[in-house]
């Protein structure tokens, strides 16, 4: 069974440009630590402060391998860090979903 993760982001809409530049760090380095990427979505009309990002995994096991391997990445390190200093999100959400088939 997959299992996706959907991240709900609450982004300050006056540093969407950070913001941005922060998910496209993530885009090589969430492959590399063991996610499959499905996409990030950005405010482009209506709501302007809310973002999306989902994530698949093979099972929440293979999910939790990948926490300790982003935690351990270096760029991933430093992208966690440029968050917490830039403040251009100000709350995250994570949802756990698995897909319903025919």
């Amino acid at each position: 069974m997959t299992v996706t993760v959907f991240i709900r982001y609450q982004i300050d809409p006056f540093k969407r440009r950070d913001f941005e530049a922060y998910v496209r760090r993530w885009m090589s380095i969430i492959p590399r630590c063991g996610g499959s990427l499905v996409g990030y979505w950005l405010p482009h009309e209506g709501t302007n402060n809310i973002a999306f990002g989902l994530i698949s995994f093979a099972s929440l096991a293979e999910y939790e391998a990948y926490r300790a391997r982003l935690r351990a990445d270096p760029e991933g390190q430093a992208t966690f860090a440029s968050a917490e200093e830039g403040r251009f999100f100000l709350a995250e959400e994570r949802t756990f979903l698995r897909r319903l088939d025919a």
